[in-house]
């Protein structure tokens, strides 16, 4: 009897182990301490371990090695198929397995994916799959011989055609292809192995296809199959048809089980819908359906990540009254978040917790501090932990000291950093390259490039050889200082000093001598960096022609332009219009229209910007003509006018005084892209030019919004008529006004007021302030104005 409760407890513990570790992405972080566990235990008992696992869930998990017991295969992938990675959080849901059922779905699982890779070396596998890549090619003769060769495949060497295709729509069309032939029928196996394929997909409608074939033909509906689908569909986004799946069990008859509710709230959780999450977490309580660690864990985590802290302890707190105390991936989920908003006390604490409840920190908990730390750059509270960490006896390397150096570093703090590097080589741990160039980027940054430039000397004295990564980190600090000239001479020195510079490195070299004046030895740098292969971007192209330009060197613009256009770099319409710009700056406006031509010739499409420049250098050299038809093209070509577009017309029309062209244009153009305030500027700048009867002429295209930006122009025009001596013409403007229910300003109306009384029109002066009088704005026999 003590040796079952024994037993009993072994396997709680595993399970709890392999759900928290799965919770992070990390399978593997409790081996050594499981084998601690069942390593004086007989083999019965590391079986048994996997036999619950399995009838938890889990049937395709197993660890690498439990004492000296071997399990085959350790499945090392996340619930969506992908690799798990040292820092990549793990996907679970449609991993977990249920009790298995008939027609062939509770072999598949026991199996797993084993003898599927054994069959993908079967000759019938391998001729299939050759025959498939020829399917571009495919004639009558090779369709048959593929038909002939299909019904001599298991559904195992089906399931491995599907696992090989590259393509998931190819082995999706494959699938439906065989499906249709006769004398031929798929196992459950290939379906749920293309599910499986599928959920690593945005391919979500044909999983669902595959999921009604699969009932269709007769097959049971496991709950994982939907998870499939539903991971699918939360893969593309669509998270309402995800949920509408769970509405598809309920009519296919398939009961929601653990692995289902995990799924449903692992694609809330990652869908940023955290508290239809929460309520999911209660149903699946409500349904008889205990959480375990993973659920937990799914939302520990997803409230971390929308800054719920708080509510995130919480949860940790009320874990061991439901029978699931956090486990390790629990606290380290917590002390990173806890780490990335610096409650360093917190963690103190927490840490004190986790001893309490006999989980002492281990070296990944510490590792974890130490780099969360360093990464947000608290280098000092990095550095604490590294300390402690060592005297707790966890071994230290280079990489942590090499997160704390990079946190100091970024802060500036360079006398810190010499003195955490002496300590390193003090304890034996000597510095790599990668540390030595976050120290030389440091002190670039804050200007000591004297002291980059010896500690490069004494690296290649100790026998470390810097990469391209470290020289390139000089180099640009060199530029930084203004000393361009020997970044340059170091980069001619690349060859000599065996490395390869990439285009970063030329970029940095290349910005240093632009901001210096130095452009022929740019435009030289870029040239070079062609010949080499290197390709700069184009925003890096675009701020070399904006320099020339602005030096009124446009000829060497277009001619760097033409010499990146023959080596392949990805000249955009951005490039060409900076150049474009600057011709038309400089009055050359033929110039500028002939490098439009070179860019419908290169299959470049000019954009609103582009027109709106050659519009307005047409327009400054009086050319209108052309300017409308450059407008009248831009139309044309589905190009709309931006507002940008909209005052440059204005600006240079009004300019000219062609108004009633004008007019006629905006017309053209509103018709395509409106602007509502089009008239506005138009009423605008005929005020600034002296032009008011035209201006008061468009004032009734202005009143049809009576807005805010209306009563604004009003006002305008009114002070400018006040200005012209025109009171009258005022009058008429906010007696216009008071007609489409705006009130006009009362300090402008006062002073027309003034100006009435001057020229004898007291009538029309006392019928404006009869009209505030109206409407409330003043009170009778006051001449203070009413706060409306």
């Amino acid at each position: 009897m003590k040796r079952d409760f024994k037993l009993a407890q072994i396997i709680s513990f595993a399970n709890a182990r392999v759900l928290g570790c799965l919770s992070s992405g990390h399978p593997g972080c409790f081996l050594h301490s499981l084998t601690d566990y069942t390593k004086t235990e007989p083999k019965g008992t590391k079986l048994s371990v996997i036999k619950d696992m399995c009838r938890s869930g889990y049937g395709e998990l197993g660890f690498r090695s439990i004492g000296h017991f071997q399990i085959s295969r350790l499945v090392s992938q996340n619930a969506y198929g992908r690799p798990v990675e040292e820092e990549e959080e793990c996907d679970f849901s449609a991993e977990s397995r249920s009790e298995m059922g008939s027609n062939g779905a509770e072999e598949y699982f026991v199996r797993g994916r084993e003898e599927e890779e054994d069959e993908t070396e079967h000759p019938h596998v391998k001729e299939v799959c050759r025959l498939i890549e020829l399917r571009h090619v495919w004639e009558p003769k090779l369709e048959k011989e593929l038909r002939c060769t299909l019904r001599k495949l298991t559904p195992s060497q089906v399931s491995a055609v599907l696992q090989a295709q590259q393509d998931e729509r190819v082995a999706v069309n494959f699938f439906f292809w065989a499906d249709r032939q006769s004398r031929y029928t798929h196992g459950t196996a290939v379906y749920y192995s293309l599910l499986k394929i599928l959920s690593k997909t945005k391919l979500c409608q044909g999983a669902r296809r595959v999921l009604k074939s699969m009932i269709r033909r007769g097959h049971e509906c496991l709950p994982e199959a939907c998870n499939y689908v539903m991971i699918s569909y939360s893969r593309a986004d669509r998270l309402q048809d995800a949920m509408r799946v769970l509405k598809l069990m309920q009519i296919y008859g398939c009961k929601p089980d653990f692995s289902t509710y995990n799924t449903v709230i692992h694609v809330l959780v990652m869908s940023n819908r955290l508290d239809k999450a929460l309520r999911y977490f209660n149903q699946m309580q409500q349904m008889g359906i205990p959480p375990q660690i993973i659920t937990f864990n799914i939302l520990v985590k997803g409230l971390c990540q929308v800054h719920r802290l708080d509510e995130a302890l919480q949860l940790m707190r009320e874990m061991p009254f439901r029978d699931c105390p956090p486990d390790m991936i629990t606290y380290n989920t917590i002390l990173s978040f806890l780490c990335n908003h610096r409650r360093i006390g917190e963690v103190r604490d927490m840490l004190k917790t986790m001893e309490h409840n006999a989980l002492a920190p281990d070296q990944t908990t510490y590792s974890i501090l130490v780099h969360v730390l360093a990464k947000h750059g608290y280098g000092q509270e990095a550095l604490d932990f590294l300390r402690e960490m060592e005297d707790k006896g966890f071994s230290i390397d280079v990489v942590g000291y090499s997160a704390v150096i990079n946190a100091f570093c970024g802060i500036g703090k360079m006398d810190e950093v010499k003195c955490i590097v002496n300590e390193m080589f003090s304890k034996g741990c000597i510095p790599d390259v990668v540390t030595y160039s976050t120290v030389i980027n440091g002190f670039c940054r804050i200007g000591r490039v004297d002291e980059a430039r010896k500690l490069l000397r004494n690296m290649v004295r100790k026998g470390y050889k810097p990469n391209t990564v470290t020289y390139t980190t000089l180099l640009n600090g060199l530029c930084k200082i203004g000393n361009s000239s020997e970044a340059k001479r170091l980069l001619d020195e690349s060859e000599n000093d065996w490395w390869t510079p990439n285009s970063i490195t030329y970029s940095a070299v290349m910005h240093g001598l632009r901001r210096e004046g130095k452009l022929a030895e740019a435009c030289q740098l870029i040239s070079e960096m062609l010949q080499k292969g290197c390709i700069p971007s184009p925003v890096e192209i675009n701020l070399l022609m904006h320099s020339l330009c602005r030096e009124h060197k446009v000829d060497e613009a277009k001619a760097l332009i033409e010499e990146c256009l023959c080596k392949g770099c990805a000249i955009n319409v951005v490039n060409f219009t900076t150049v474009i710009h600057g011709f038309c700056k400089e009055g050359r406006i033929e110039a500028a229209l002939s490098l439009l031509d070179d860019m419908y010739l290169n299959n470049r499409h000019p954009d609103a910007i582009t027109y709106t420049t050659l519009i307005d250098g047409l327009g400054k050299e009086g050319r209108l003509e052309e300017a409308t038809q450059m407008t009248m093209k831009m139309l044309k070509r589905g190009v709309l006018p931006t507002p940008v577009t909209y005052r440059t017309v204005i600006h240079r029309f009004c300019a000219n005084g062609k108004v009633e062209a004008l007019c006629q244009l905006l017309e053209q153009m509103m018709e395509r892209e409106g602007f509502r305030d089009a008239y506005n500027l138009l009423i605008e700048k005929l005020c600034k030019n002296g032009m008011l009867q035209e201006a008061y002429k468009y004032l009734g295209k202005v009143l049809r919004t009576a807005s805010v930006s209306d009563a604004k122009t009003c006002h305008i025009l009114m002070e400018r008529f006040l200005k012209k001596a025109q009171p009258m013409d005022s009058y008429k403007v906010a007696c216009r006004m008071f007609q489409r229910n705006m009130i006009p300003d009362i300090q402008i109306c006062r002073k027309v007021e003034q100006n009435l009384l001057l020229e004898g029109k007291s009538r029309e002066a006392a019928k404006l302030m009869e009209k505030f009088l109206e409407r409330g704005c003043i009170s009778p026999g006051s001449e203070k104005s009413v706060n409306l």
